[in-house]
């Protein structure tokens, strides 16, 4: 089998197994957006949440912006759907990944599934029901989180590709060294949501929560779930704090910041955040995080030695090929 067939043959695989999940109806969604100054697409982004085929849910808002035009639209938004459950509060003023942290830690304690969402995407009308029916496979003691491929788009919706599949499964020893699912995609059920919203005021602030998401649930002996099928769209402008990164320009920077060690510094607040979970994660995963801090110091014959027992791997084989050289050169 070659390794297009395999990948497509992984991809069927994928996607049959979302699929044999049930969507609970019933089950209600908090959903917890963070606002700062979306008032060009944020209506978009409401009316993509009533478009929902999964019609259980909530919205709660944090808004960040220093003028009242967001927190209008949110308020406009509640006035017109008196059914809907809506709430805004005002942000923590510390940046987006306070902002969410924040709103996590807030987040309503009866829902059994919590999702964020970005102010400028548009959901597609299965996006809840999908991230549902692939949770509703996991026992609801074990934490698990949700998150998908992405349909990129731009300022307009015109289509532009989409997020890069991934060959090699989800999993601890991945998360430490790469985010890969947009915290606009992830959805997160009860055991997971409890999990983290009691961590995360104790952290300092990492580098993305998304990524440090995917590293507490799989840290933690949590069932992380990628879906290959597109479930939103992906809006990139000029005002992007995270972009989709799916050209190869964008690839060579990525390659140019990961040597020029940027990489290394994001290693250094992802370490830190997971440092006050570590206690929770499984004796595995506590090894793999060892090793790789042992990868970050020391002379470079022990820094690889110590990288091939973390065990670490990108999703590509050029990017974990970077890891190594990042290594060698003390960059990673």
């Amino acid at each position: 089998m070659t390794f297009r067939r395999h990948l497509a043959h992984r991809r069927r695989i994928a996607e049959d197994g979302m699929a044999q999940g049930r969507d609970e109806p019933h089950a209600e969604v908090a959903i917890l957006m963070g606002l700062y100054h979306g008032e060009a697409f944020l209506p978009q982004q409401l009316d993509s949440l009533l478009a929902q085929d999964h019609g259980a849910w909530s919205l709660t808002a944090s808004d960040d912006s220093e003028t009242p035009e967001s927190a209008a639209l949110v308020r406009a938004f509640a006035r017109d759907h008196p059914e809907r459950s809506v709430a805004l509060r005002r942000g923590p003023r510390r940046g987006f990944v306070r902002n969410f942290l924040t709103l996590l830690e807030r987040a309503p304690r009866d829902a059994p599934y919590l999702a964020f969402a970005d102010q400028d995407d548009r959901w597609f009308a299965d996006k809840l029901s999908r991230a549902v029916a692939a949770l509703s496979r996991v026992p609801a003691t074990e934490p698990a989180l949700y998150m998908a491929a992405t349909e990129i788009c731009d300022a307009d919706l015109r289509v532009l590709g989409r997020s890069a599949p991934f060959a090699r499964p989800p999993a601890f020893r991945n998360a430490l060294v790469q985010s890969i699912g947009g915290a606009n995609t992830m959805v997160m059920n009860r055991a997971a949501a409890d999990l983290a919203s009691d961590l995360a005021a104790t952290v300092p602030d990492p580098a993305s929560h998304d990524w440090w998401l995917y590293q507490v649930v799989s840290g933690c002996g949590g069932t992380v779930l990628f879906d290959p099928v597109p479930v939103m769209s992906y809006r990139q402008h000029g005002r992007n704090l995270v972009g989709a990164n799916i050209s190869a320009g964008a690839r060579l920077d990525r390659l140019r910041r990961l040597l020029g060690g940027e990489f290394a510094a994001l290693n250094a607040r992802s370490l830190a955040a997971i440092a006050p979970v570590e206690a929770r994660f499984t004796p595995d995963a506590r090894a793999a995080a060892a090793a790789f801090r042992d990868a970050r110091q020391g002379p470079w014959w022990r820094r690889l030695a110590a990288l091939r027992r973390a065990g670490v791997y990108r999703q590509g084989r050029a990017d974990t090929a970077a890891l190594h050289v990042a290594c060698l050169l003390g960059r990673l």
